[in-house]
């Protein structure tokens, strides 16, 4: 299969830090790449938009029944390929994924296995030892952002208003909470969790960089290497990290409460041993 000219954000990025890397696949929505970082092998992964989709709910980026065996596929075969070597290859996903495939024919054929199969690869992954960082470049919603980058060992966004984590988008909220747009906006202000913005978002304490670039719909060589670096810098905090959890995500300033309910449960835990 050809490969497609997408310029949608996630194509875009995957382009510039895989450069000419050929396809790993002939997948047309999901993108895998074996480029290097920081000098060594690793796998980028992004989801772009395919036209061309047997299942029109799927056809812009979305994360539907077969891009999410793909992605599990993707992440599956990198943990394979290095089952016997001591040191296992970083997985890159690159996030621009609006939604998961929302539609009758994603429901009844189980989309919700497609998806948790995804997640699974990628906690698979990084449970094997593999770092895996998730570069946040566009959208990051609802079951697309689950099964294709939220294990990630880091996280890493991009400080820019088309840069979004949220369970839905502002229309579909607006619906769900019976408020128009506008209200639902002034509410999300005083409410972080809320927020669609990414700073919001990153007091969360789930980002562990933001970055600004200078031109993020055309990044010079300076942003890319801003990009890269950040990149080379969350590998390497992740390779010294001796618990390669997910513990750091706690530490944002709205996660108090999050921190004050697993002392409790720590505490009750050791007093029933």
């Amino acid at each position: 299969m050809m490969e497609q000219q997408n310029t949608t954000r996630g194509a875009m990025w995957l382009r510039l830090l895989a450069g000419g890397a050929p396809s790993a696949h002939d997948w047309a929505a999901v993108q895998v790449r074996d480029a290097e970082l920081a000098g060594e092998p690793a796998r980028y992964i992004a989801v772009v938009p395919d036209p061309a989709n047997r299942f029109p709910r799927a056809r812009n980026g979305e994360v539907g029944l077969v891009e999410g065996w793909q992605l599990a596929k993707a992440v599956q075969e990198v943990v394979a390929m290095d089952r016997e070597a001591a040191v296992k290859r970083p997985i890159v996903a690159v996030i621009d994924v609006p939604s998961q495939a929302y539609g009758r024919r994603e429901e009844a054929y189980g989309i919700h296995q497609a998806l948790a199969g995804a997640a699974g690869a990628y906690a698979q992954a990084r449970l094997a030892g593999h770092p895996v960082i998730g570069l946040v470049v566009g959208l990051a919603m609802s079951g697309a952002f689950l099964a294709h980058g939220y294990q990630a060992n880091r996280l890493i966004a991009l400080d820019d208003p088309g840069v979004m984590v949220h369970a839905m988008g502002k229309a579909s909220a607006a619906r769900v909470t019976l408020r128009s747009v506008e209200a639902l906006e002034k509410l999300a202000a005083t409410v972080p969790p809320m927020a669609y913005d990414i700073q919001n978002y990153a007091s969360l304490g789930l980002l562990w960089r933001v970055l600004q670039l200078a031109d993020l719909a055309q990044p010079g060589e300076q942003d890319i290497a801003l990009v890269r670096g950040a990149l080379e810098a969350a590998l390497a905090d992740i390779l010294d990290d001796r618990e390669r959890d997910l513990s750091g995500r706690l530490h944002g300033k709205h996660r108090q409460a999050s921190r004050r309910v697993r002392e409790l449960l720590q505490t009750q835990w050791e007093a029933a041993d």
